[in-house]
């Protein structure tokens, strides 16, 4: 069982960046960013592959996040620039256990953190 730990998160001010991280105890395959606001449900935000080479993105969120990792720290980050208030979420990070044998992106995870919240201010 490989856990994972979210960091990073914080009160901030619309316009602000920050960048999180989601470190894992093992290794793990595909990882991916979600994010719950209050009173929704939670929403995929972004994926990436296993080596890193692949990336894909919410609608929503293009262009102004960028998912990356680091297999040596088997960590990966969420960039956010110009951050809005509706960007106000818990942010999970979720992984999955293989390197292959599921479609891209991925359509479920295996594992799951406990969240960060990022509260954007206006």
């Amino acid at each position: 069982q490989v856990q994972l730990v979210e960091s990073g998160g914080g009160l901030v001010q619309a316009g602000d960046s920050l960048r999180l991280s989601c470190a894992a105890s093992g290794r793990t395959g595909a990882m991916a960013w979600f994010r719950q606001a209050p009173r929704k449900e939670r929403d995929f935000v972004a994926a990436i592959s296993w080596r890193g080479s692949s990336t894909y993105y919410a609608d929503s969120v293009k262009g102004r996040f960028t998912i990356s990792r680091d297999n040596a720290k088997n960590t990966v980050y969420l960039q956010i620039n110009s951050l809005k208030p509706e960007d106000t979420a818990v942010y999970y990070c979720a992984a999955k256990r293989t390197i292959d044998g599921y479609t891209w992106p991925p359509p479920a995870y295996d594992y799951w953190g406990q969240g960060t919240q990022v509260t954007v201010s206006s």
